[in-house]
């Protein structure tokens, strides 16, 4: 994907996208407020959602050494994965060392992150998505747009042609004759993934949280394939981020009552799945654990920029965004979209790449976002701070039309007298730009005017009213007011 103010402009001009993430945000945004509104503890769930993410990062290294130990003891085989080749390299030597050409796989964003279908398909082994959404992801050949709701951009037209079109291509065919209706859908679905369940050994999944003192792993979902992928397999791996970590069960209370009301507008996931370990003749035989770093160790070293490692993925700050809404994820350029990915994915990833650079600024700053949170993660001042590192890392680059603009810019500001002569300028240039009409290209800024209209300057700046009627105090009436 280009960086974000080329993506989105081509984004905005896809109406039907637009109207399906409006219809969809809207609605789960009234189903989570009717359900928020029914907790009169609401705001000390998030204080101590907050507190207890803050204090496991404070206590990272422990807290994993401590679940390490538990997870070994009960029977699961952890391995540590600094970066994303390497938990790729991990997940697939474990396959082919089980002689395993086929994977089904639970939703998971940590698997998004590091690439893993694809990782996966290079060493001939096909992973096939088990979510519905997912599902319909891999099916289209799509990008994922949303953290809970990958396919939140497709409205059900579209998806029953995704799935009359390809589902053969992938095993079983969709049914002659499949209506959009959504029990059709979800019906269809569900007989082209049974055969995957009932033949494959081998599950990837994610977690929504590892519980330390135990060596357990958390999955909740919505529709019953996450359980089928942690039951029903000989071999499960499931690949989890190193800050999904918290301490206790007790912690774990706090969080199944934010998640479910923050994503789904639920007051309870239909699906929590727990393992801990392998159990003689129950569930899988051979489970095991990768930790992923990739570059989280990093952000926690970042006194401001950690607390995006709270987020729960939720997705609660896309859901509220107004540059979401109307953008859609694929703008962002990340597995991770909306406000959490502008805050998340330019701190995982590095500020060399333009797409990087640009997320900070992918935002109106409105603060919606913060407000949503159900960690309290505090969105637009992580925003603010990353763009000042945008900002250093910057002055190290080739020069760019636009930050020699802004270095003329500042210099203007920074002495009055070249200031004045730019105001009147400005107001002269009115004539050019015919009145009202403003400012809607520069030569050699195309691609900043591409996203932005500048207004037709002020026929009178501030400072010449401010002389002309001596300090203001002059008006019609001459009363002084």
């Amino acid at each position: 994907m280009p960086p974000f103010p080329q993506a989105a402009p081509h984004q905005l001009r896809n109406t039907q996208q637009r109207t399906n993430l409006t219809r969809a945000t809207r609605t789960i945004r009234a189903k989570r407020n009717r359900l928020v509104a029914e907790k009169d503890d609401w705001e000390q769930l998030r204080r101590a959602g907050a507190a207890v993410k803050d204090e496991t990062l404070r206590h990272l290294d422990r807290y994993l050494e401590q679940f390490e130990a538990a997870a070994t003891a009960a029977g699961a085989t952890v391995h540590w994965a600094p970066d994303a080749s390497a938990a790729n390299r991990i997940v697939t030597e474990i396959a082919l060392e089980r002689g395993v050409d086929e994977v089904v796989k639970a939703k998971s964003m940590a698997t998004e992150e590091i690439g893993l279908v694809e990782a996966l398909a290079a060493a001939g082994i096909n992973a096939y998505e088990t979510d519905l959404a997912a599902l319909i992801i891999q099916l289209s050949a799509d990008v994922p747009s949303h953290i809970v709701v990958p396919a939140i951009h497709r409205n059900r037209a579209e998806v029953r042609e995704i799935f009359v079109r390809n589902m053969s291509r992938f095993g079983r065919p969709a049914p002659e004759h499949l209506g959009d209706e959504p029990h059709e859908l979800a019906a269809a679905s569900r007989e082209h993934l049974r055969e995957k369940f009932l033949h494959t050994r081998m599950a990837v999944t994610g977690a929504n949280f590892a519980v330390a003192e135990t060596g357990s792993l958390l999955l909740v979902e919505s529709e019953g394939n996450g359980r089928m992928c942690v039951t029903m397999p000989q071999t499960l791996v499931s690949v989890v981020g190193i800050e999904k970590l918290v301490p206790t069960w007790r912690d774990v209370e706090v969080y199944l009552q934010l998640l479910a009301r923050s994503a789904t507008g639920e007051r309870m996931n239909p699906y929590t799945s727990v393992w801990t370990g392998a159990h003689d003749a129950d569930g899988p035989q051979d489970v095991h654990i990768v930790l992923l770093d990739n570059h989280r160790s990093d952000v926690l070293a970042d006194e401001v920029g950690r607390d995006a490692l709270r987020c729960i993925r939720c997705a609660a700050c896309l859901n509220v965004c107004p540059v979401y809404e109307r953008a859609g994820g694929h703008a962002y350029g990340s597995v991770y979209p909306g406000p959490i990915g502008a805050i998340l994915s330019p701190q995982l990833r590095g500020l060399d790449d333009p797409v990087d650079r640009e997320l900070p600024y992918a935002s109106s700053l409105c603060g919606a976002c913060a407000d949503a949170c159900p960690v309290q993660i505090p969105i637009p001042l992580i925003l603010e701070h990353l763009r000042a590192k945008v900002v250093d890392t910057e002055r190290t680059l080739p020069p760019s039309p636009e930050r020699a603009a802004m270095k003329l810019a500042a210099a203007v500001f920074d002495r009055p007298a070249a200031l004045g002569a730019g105001e009147k300028l400005a107001a002269l240039s009115r004539k050019v730009f015919r009145g009202e009409r403003g400012i809607t290209s520069v030569p050699g800024f195309s691609g900043w005017f591409g996203a932005r209209d500048v207004p037709a300057p002020p026929a009178e700046s501030f400072r010449a009213w401010w002389a002309r009627t001596d300090g203001g105090r002059r008006d019609d009436t001459g009363d002084g007011r």
